[in-house]
C-alpha cells in the first residue's frame, strides 16, 4: 500500500531536515550570453555541457556598464549577462542574495546571441 504525505506533513518533514538539505534554488532569468564571440566560450565550446554551473560576478566598477554581470565557466570568463537583462540580477547580489548560473542551453547558430543561454537561479 502507498501512502501519500498530505502537504502539512510534507511541510513538517522539510522543516525538520539539516540546514543543508533544504538548499532550493528557483530559476528567475534565462538569459542569451553576450560576447559569446569575444571570449572563451567559442574555443571552450565542445567541453560545456547544458546544465554545466556557471559563476555569475558582479562588476559594479566596469566602465561599458555599472550593472554588469561576468559569466564564468570553471574560471574562464565566458562573457556577460545581456545589459538589458542584468539589472535585477545585479541588485540582488549587490543585496547579497545568493545567486547562482548554469548552462541553460547550448545551440551551433550563426548568431552567436543564441548560441549559449544563463539560467539565473536564485537560493532560498
Amino acid at each position: 500500500m502507498r501512502t501519500r504525505l498530505a502537504p502539512i506533513a510534507l511541510a513538517a518533514l522539510l522543516v525538520s531536515l539539516p540546514a543543508t538539505a533544504q538548499h532550493v534554488r528557483i530559476l528567475v532569468q534565462s538569459s542569451p550570453l553576450a560576447g559569446f564571440q569575444y571570449y572563451g566560450a567559442k574555443i571552450l565550446w565542445d567541453e560545456m555541457r547544458e546544465g554545466d554551473p556557471l559563476a555569475l560576478i558582479r562588476e559594479p566598477d566596469n566602465p561599458h556598464d555599472a550593472k554588469a554581470v561576468r559569466v564564468e565557466w570553471r574560471g574562464a570568463k565566458l562573457g556577460y549577462l545581456p545589459r538589458a537583462e542584468n539589472r535585477d540580477v545585479a541588485e540582488a547580489m549587490d543585496r547579497g542574495t545568493p545567486v547562482s548560473g548554469r548552462i541553460g542551453s547550448l545551440v551551433k547558430h550563426a548568431n552567436p546571441w543564441k548560441r549559449v543561454r544563463v539560467d539565473v537561479l536564485v537560493g532560498l
